[in-house]
């Protein structure tokens, strides 16, 4: 009898099971109240596992080789995982023990005899939750967009479950003009773009600077992960003052944050981001069951695309400009998106999976992270407070590990808030300074953007 098989797995779900590289993503939502997990495998069992056929399968290679995912009977018991940590101490004490546990799950594989998920309940009171759900994924399940999609299937609004969440709208459109000059410019902007991002990939690597060490295996290395809340309402003032875009606005924000740090060491620093674009051409999130049509409009999976971008060197001498660093952002983001480079990538990674397999374009994404110094991506939440089981959410955020970087910042909006987490490795970074230069570039930019904020 053959074996059942669900679906081939996606080219880059293929790039992020290799040998050289195994990509996650920790998902972290925090109780406002103790958490009661007595329904924690009904819930699994009736509402997780059915919402996409891969969370009930395995990655397994078939006789020709190609990966494919294997549907069998899954264990639930056997995915969730309750830390205990000593009993009767501080808050303080337990969010140490959260952020030490965060760094020891970033580290470690799954099994390869289970299906790729794993859920863990931290059932102690930290400085400002109850508890927290920490749930594991891997990469290859699908990206930020399909796991937050399959993570809103099991919340419910917390004042009525029976209304929809609802969510920010999505303003994706680039203002392009028909002349003849225009086309010339897209034309060569995304030729130079195309080239500089395959030498990045290939041989031209960024500094070493106090955010980027060079070495091999940096994503072996223990991290920790810091957060922190930017209030959507002043971000929008600052886009409205400056006629940019959110993204402009936090990018903006992180490389002067980025700046800041830098300046504390005293040492000059040359950096290129990797920005993470979502690449389906849509508004808002689509329902499970429509993700998963054969021809749907916003399919399950992985649907992004890297988009290389220059950090702005903050020069010690001179006097700081908040706002350059956004405007600095807009500009280059704005360019490279009308740009065809991010077309162009993805057909190179298809022409170099179907010329020389999934190993031989793993090994060039590995390339493309290491040569960079982070990674930039978010996720859009709701807008109302969410609930799982009735158990309200106070808040959420979300880390992609086992990259070959020093550091990742994601970034999630909740409830009118944009929560920041800085992925940072230990040693390396020092994440309390690295997050209050972060903190305080935003306060530099909102004040030179908006002097006379209304009380």
């Amino acid at each position: 009898m053959e074996e059942e098989i669900t679906e081939p797995v996606s080219p880059t779900g293929q790039y992020f099971t290799s040998s050289v590289i195994s990509v996650s993503v920790i998902a972290v939502l925090e109780f406002e109240f103790p958490i009661d997990d007595s329904q924690t495998a009904t819930l699994l069992e009736n509402v997780f596992l059915p919402i996409n056929p891969r969370f009930s399968s395995l990655m397994v290679k078939g006789k020709n080789g190609k990966k494919h995912w294997k549907k069998v009977e899954v264990n639930v018991k056997e995915h969730v995982k309750t830390p205990n940590f000593p009993r009767g101490k501080s808050p303080e004490f337990y969010e140490e023990c959260l952020s030490e546990y965060l760094s020891k799950i970033s580290l470690e594989q799954f099994q390869e005899s289970r299906p790729l998920w794993e859920i863990h309940i931290i059932k102690y009171p930290t400085k400002s939750t109850a508890g927290n759900l920490v749930f594991k994924l891997h990469h290859s399940l699908g990206d930020g967009y399909s796991l937050m999609g399959a993570l809103l299937s099991c919340l419910q609004r917390a004042d009525n479950p029976q209304l929809p969440l609802t969510f920010p709208l999505l303003n994706q459109k680039i203002q392009t003009n028909d002349n003849k000059s225009n086309i010339l410019s897209r034309a060569f902007d995304s030729v130079y773009d195309f080239g500089w991002s395959v030498l990045k990939s290939l041989v031209l690597e960024d500094d070493k600077t106090p955010i980027r060490s060079g070495d091999d295996g940096v994503e072996f290395r223990p991290i920790t992960v810091t957060t922190l809340n930017f209030s959507l309402d002043q971000i929008k003032k600052v886009k409205a003052s400056l006629h940019v875009s959110i993204n402009d606005v936090i990018c903006g924000v992180l490389f002067l944050g980025i700046g800041l740090y830098a300046k504390s060491t005293k040492v000059d620093q040359s950096s290129t981001a990797l920005v993470l674009l979502n690449t389906r051409n849509i508004n808002g999130y689509k329902s499970i069951s429509e993700m998963v049509e054969p021809d749907a409009e916003s399919p399950w999976g992985n649907q992004f695309a890297f988009l290389h971008v220059s950090v702005p060197k903050l020069v010690f001498s001179d006097q700081i400009d908040p706002l350059s660093f956004v405007l600095d952002a807009q500009k280059e983001i704005t360019r490279k998106r009308n740009s065809a480079a991010v077309v162009l990538t993805g057909k190179l990674l298809e022409m170099l999976m179907k010329l020389r397999g999934p190993e031989v374009t793993a090994k060039y994404i590995h390339r493309t992270l290491k040569n960079t110094s982070m990674t930039i991506s978010n996720i859009m939440g709701p807008l109302e407070k969410m609930a799982l089981s009735n158990q309200p959410i106070k808040g959420m955020y979300f880390m992609v590990v086992g990259v070959p970087q020093n550091l990742t910042i994601t970034m999630v909006s909740y409830m009118g808030q944009l929560r920041v987490a800085l992925g940072t490795e230990n040693g390396l970074i020092e994440a309390p300074k690295f997050r209050e230069c972060v903190q305080n570039a935003f306060d530099m930019i909102y004040k030179a953007a908006v002097p006379f904020p209304s009380v």
